[in-house]
């Protein structure tokens, strides 16, 4: 093939399976429309609480949660929230950081996992982190992609784990990644968590509880990885077996 047709085959981008674009989309779509509200360029003057408004009607607000759960009204619009939070983002700069690591993350674990597979982990991880949010936070909402994007590290990390149990490698090298993340999370969630309580001029400041969703959802996205990754429940069953003997 001359080398002027093979190179017009080649793609300006990296191809990502279709669920990864649907994942990704809605999240470009709606930090699209709040920042150009935001900046008032439509909607008014109104539309400047437009992110707020978003927020109030798809995050998960754990008091919220607590007394309608204790009052035995939860019904499904509130359980709804456990889904529809990772959609809506508190500024452009978080929405550009959970928008590029579910493509990156995506892309590796999709072309491993079946896309029902890899919207079950992003969607499960990232209910179970905000389920254990809600029930241990006080009451600040959660919103943003990161408890499922850390559900994909997850699946990532159960790849690699994978890929190192079949070499005969240490398998603990598979968990660096979520080790570094997680140790520079809590060093931010520390500092914009203990240190206004500490030091009460610094209260301005705020309390940043969403990395207490992260690590539980990074769980239940390796935990999820046993069942729906190929061949998931035969390593399941093997991997017992080796226990037993």
């Amino acid at each position: 093939m001359p080398d002027d047709q093979r190179a017009d085959q080649i793609a300006p981008i990296n191809p990502l399976p279709m669920v990864v674009w649907a994942l990704a989309l809605p999240m470009i779509a709606a930090e699209i429309l709040l920042s150009l509200a935001d900046a008032g360029v439509i909607g008014g003057p109104q539309a400047v609480g437009w992110r707020v408004a978003a927020i109030q009607d798809y995050g998960v607000f754990p008091e919220f949660w607590r007394q309608n759960w204790a009052a035995g009204a939860v019904d499904l619009p509130l359980l709804g929230r456990f889904f529809s939070f990772a959609f809506v983002h508190g500024s452009a700069t978080q929405a550009m950081f959970g928008v590029a690591m579910v493509l990156a993350l995506g892309k590796f674990v999709g072309e491993v996992f079946r896309p029902w597979a890899l919207a079950l982990v992003f969607f499960g991880a990232g209910a179970v982190g905000a389920f254990v949010y809600a029930c241990l936070v006080p009451n600040q909402p959660l919103f943003g992609a990161f408890p499922g994007v850390y559900g994909l590290i997850g699946a990532f990390s159960f790849l690699i784990w994978v890929r190192l149990a079949g070499t005969g490698a240490n398998q603990l090298r598979a968990f660096v990644m979520i080790g570094g993340l997680m140790a520079v999370r809590l060093i931010f969630g520390a500092f914009y968590t203990v240190l206004p309580m500490l030091m009460p001029s610094m209260a301005a400041v705020g309390h940043d509880w969403s990395w207490v969703a992260d690590l539980p959802g990074f769980a239940a996205g390796f935990l999820l990885s046993f069942v729906v990754s190929p061949g998931g429940f035969a390593r399941v069953r093997a991997r017992v077996r080796e226990w037993g003997n």
